[in-house]
């Protein structure tokens, strides 16, 4: 039996190695958004209406339904919740 080791769950999980970069990159907007939501403590209607959601849209973001978001989408997400993004690009050996 062969074991293969991998860096990150999404390495493992994806097919190429442009859909493991599109899910890091995804998942890090996800769990952010996720924390700034939480912590303005408001019932989920009210953070739905601030990020420009449906109630049902909320309620996937902050189950971390990751599938359902795509990277388009949470960049837009994360800019209605005045989040600052960066982009940050290195090479690999």
């Amino acid at each position: 039996m062969n074991v293969e080791i991998y860096e990150n769950v999404w390495d493992a999980l994806a097919d190429t190695e442009q859909e493991a970069a599109n899910l890091k990159a995804r998942s890090a907007l996800l769990y952010e958004i996720r924390k700034a939501v939480q912590r303005w403590g408001i019932p989920q209607e009210e953070a739905a209406k601030r990020l420009g959601l449906t109630r049902p849209r909320i309620n996937d973001l902050l189950r971390g339904k990751l599938a359902k978001f795509s990277l388009d989408a949470l960049v837009n997400i994360a800019a209605s919740a005045h989040l600052d993004i960066e982009i940050r690009v290195k090479e690999v050996a």
